[in-house]
């Protein structure tokens, strides 16, 4: 068969075309079949993944194809996200070590990052911002590269994700984030920011027990968040004004989870964020109007384990 196959672009169409056969799932920093075999074709080739497209008319030798082929064997059989087989994740633009320490990057936060969070920040000044339930350190790291004048804390409850969080500072030489271990606010007690951004989990119940093979390899920590996937949502927007300036901002993404919040929450105003590809469950709240609506969200969140 390898001998039917000569150039890289033989293998990626190859390649998405097996996948789309064994009827994998994509959803772990690429979306499709095609973009998933690009990645794993180029990382088993050591190649970057910007190469030019007349590239794609190389001729591979049998070692490298018996590479790519295995591969593909290996995301078809396990059910590994791609992500998790290369080692590496893009985000923002950055690449990021990737492993099953943490859920691999892919929130779309990241558009927000590009555009220096404007125009949510409407201008005002941030000195200090938080990345809660940073995970790999994505957000956050995203964050201190391209304001390199900030200083972002990035805060998680697994040692585990904390741990693969520093390798990525270091892999991206982010000297302006420093890591926290806490359970969402509980420790950090005395500390306040201009921006608090979010990417925690909000996977209902039933829905995280539903996921396809391919979720199963992340950690189920990242992604479970009760019956209606608020659990840890409801308590940060509980416990978010006392760590934000007096005219500090709150962005998190809650997803599908979106119109169990507004449901719960009807008078509190949030604006969800229209990305390119459309609403992707993500708002933005101020401080202000979460102290105005603290005494409702309070009975909510002190209701929840």
């Amino acid at each position: 068969m390898s001998a039917e196959l000569t150039t890289i672009i033989d293998f990626i169409r190859y390649g998405a075309s097996r996948f789309g056969r064994a009827g994998l799932t994509f959803g772990h920093s690429y979306d499709n079949a095609l973009d998933e075999a690009t990645q794993l074709v180029l990382h088993a080739l050591h190649l970057q993944h910007d190469i030019g497209p007349a590239y794609g008319q190389a001729r591979l030798v049998e070692e490298e194809k018996q590479a790519i082929l295995a591969l593909f064997q290996r995301r078809i059989d396990e059910r590994i996200p791609a992500c998790y087989l290369t080692g590496e994740a893009w985000f923002a633009g950055l690449s990021f070590k990737s492993d099953p320490r943490a859920l691999v990057p892919r929130s779309p936060i990241a558009e927000l990052i590009l555009s220096g969070f404007e125009p949510w920040l409407g201008g005002r000044s941030v000195e200090r911002a938080l990345d809660l339930c940073t995970g790999s350190g994505c957000i956050a790291i995203a964050t201190a590269h391209y304001h390199p004048h900030w200083q972002v804390d990035g805060v998680d409850i697994s040692d585990a994700a904390l741990a693969l969080a520093a390798e990525n500072v270091e892999r991206l030489d982010a000297r302006n984030v420093r890591l926290l271990k806490s359970d969402l606010f509980a420790g950090l007690q005395g500390e306040v920011y201009d921006l608090i951004v979010s990417n925690p989990p909000y996977v209902t119940d039933d829905e995280t027990d539903a996921l396809p093979q391919e979720y199963a390899h992340e950690p189920e920590l990242g992604l479970r968040a009760g019956p209606d996937g608020l659990d840890l949502v409801l308590k940060m927007l509980r416990d978010a004004p006392v760590h934000l300036s007096d005219n500090g901002l709150m962005i998190c993404e809650v997803g599908e989870s979106e119109r169990h919040l507004v449901r719960l929450l009807p008078e509190l105003p949030l604006a969800w964020v229209e990305f390119k590809v459309g609403q992707m469950g993500v708002f933005v709240v101020e401080r202000s109007d979460l102290v105005a609506h603290a005494a409702s969200i309070k009975v909510l969140a002190d209701a929840r384990r």
